[in-house]
């Protein structure tokens, strides 16, 4: 189960974009070749690749910037209160699951 689901704000751990912040768009499990489960996040402004697309009958062809995925091993989650990264924990509060933020326990989700 991922600690990290759509809506939450990252920020890049490692690579090209390290140290950028943006909101996760979707959160994508696969299945590796060794039967591993593998999640991969596609981050707002983050891993922004070029891609040509062909012209057809209802759009022109052309370049366009795509977001590609990241694995969710390079992102940490931010805390916007605090503004730093955190770890996620988990709580139960009258009988329901939430997310807490670690470094400050307050509750997220």
């Amino acid at each position: 189960m991922s600690r990290i689901i759509s809506g939450d704000d990252v920020i890049i751990l490692t690579g090209k974009d390290k140290g950028k912040i943006g909101k996760v768009i979707k959160v994508i499990k696969k299945k590796c070749i060794a039967g591993q489960k593998r999640c991969f996040l596609i981050v707002s402004g983050v891993n922004i690749c070029k891609k040509s697309t062909k012209a057809t009958q209802n759009k022109k062809g052309g370049i366009v910037n795509i977001e590609k995925m990241i694995d969710i091993s390079n992102v940490a989650f931010f805390d916007s209160e605090t503004g730093i990264q955190t770890k996620i924990g988990y709580k139960f509060i009258d009988n329901k699951k939430v997310r807490i933020a670690k470094c400050s326990g307050k509750v997220i989700s």
